[in-house]
């Protein structure tokens, strides 16, 4: 099935926004529908669905981790074919040129077999087969022309330097992006600037113009906090960019890259605040659990009219004891 650039961006965008609010059976359809894609290493490098759908491999649900595996799989080796085909069409052409040009000076006769099984036979070799062209073939011509060597070191070239879109997944950083921070002078403050951009461009399809930007407020609003790069300046620097790299909370730096979230605000939240969602949910199970056990049974306590209350004079009345003396003296009796 073929698609656009746009069309895959949405089905993608879907798929994260399925994943994030864990709606499985959403996100298995909208995975069924991209196994069925025509993938090509343009298609992938311009929506960067490759990395989208890679990420989602150590998903925790089994089903959605199995189909985002397979749909790696198929995209892959889609673009595998598509590079052997172009390769192998340049190979073709060329090797069957070559004994045209290798035909004898006379004119137009056709190759004798011989010759053209040395032809193939310079083409394996590759560029040994230029050395010894003169003793396996018996044109001049032929052993002067090295064209079939020089095609397969071309496509041999590109199917080594050539970088695939799903490939190794690296996450996005300031060398990745290939761009040059801006200095304000002081090494800390540079330092900060480039920690904070590779925290928030290491999974995000933003342009680096937007990254940058949202880096640099960051860095600067913090400094303009305390003044100076002391050690208050770098804790909460350090704490900031933590929070931006944790890898279960991916929303957070959505967040901040989209302006969902003002970046003074951000730079005020605490850490609880910038917890992810599931995070919080244990969290709070957890204070629940706390409450639950502070709360545990105590000191029975009876009731009874045998005493009046002093306050309300009332005989209904809560009494309990306790040996608050040694062990010879009677237990003292409490009345509420």
């Amino acid at each position: 099935m073929v698609v656009g650039a746009d069309s895959l961006t949405a089905q993608i965008k879907q798929l994260q926004n399925a994943i994030q609010s864990r709606q499985w059976e959403d996100a298995a359809n909208v995975l069924r529908l991209l196994k069925k894609v025509d993938a090509t290493e343009e298609l992938l490098r311009a929506t960067k669905a490759g990395v989208a759908v890679g990420k989602i491999r150590s998903c925790e649900n089994a089903p959605v981790s199995q189909l985002s595996k397979e749909v790696v799989l198929k995209w892959k080796s889609q673009v595998e074919e598509i590079k052997k085909k172009r390769g192998g069409g340049s190979t073709t052409s060329t090797a069957a040129a070559s004994p045209a040009a290798g035909g004898t000076p006379g004119g137009g006769a056709s190759p004798s077999p011989a010759n053209g099984a040395s032809q193939k036979t310079s083409v394996k070799v590759n560029t040994s087969a230029a050395k010894i062209s003169n003793t396996n073939t018996a044109s001049p011509s032929s052993s002067s022309t090295p064209t079939p060597s020089v095609a397969t070191s071309s496509f041999r070239r590109d199917s080594v330097d050539a970088k695939s879109p799903i490939g190794p997944m690296d996450p996005r950083s300031v060398k990745s992006d290939g761009i040059k921070l801006p200095s304000v002078g002081d090494k800390v403050r540079d330092k900060c600037l480039e920690m904070a951009y590779d925290a928030i461009v290491s999974d995000s399809p933003a342009p680096s113009e937007q990254i940058l930007s949202r880096a640099q407020a960051i860095e600067k609003n913090c400094y303009n906090e305390f003044g100076s790069t002391n050690g208050d300046y770098r804790n909460k620097m350090r704490r900031l960019i933590l929070n931006l790299k944790d890898k279960n909370n991916p929303s957070l730096r959505q967040a901040v890259v989209s302006g969902d979230l003002a970046v003074d605000r951000f730079c005020k939240m605490s850490n609880a605040e910038m917890a992810s969602a599931e995070l919080k949910k244990a969290t709070e199970l957890l204070n629940q659990q706390n409450l639950h056990h502070a709360l545990a049974a105590g000191e029975q306590e009876a009731e009874t009219d045998a005493f009046q209350c002093g306050r309300c004079k009332q005989r209904k009345t809560r009494y309990r004891q306790a040996q608050t003396r040694s062990a010879d003296e009677p237990m003292t009796t409490f009345v509420t």
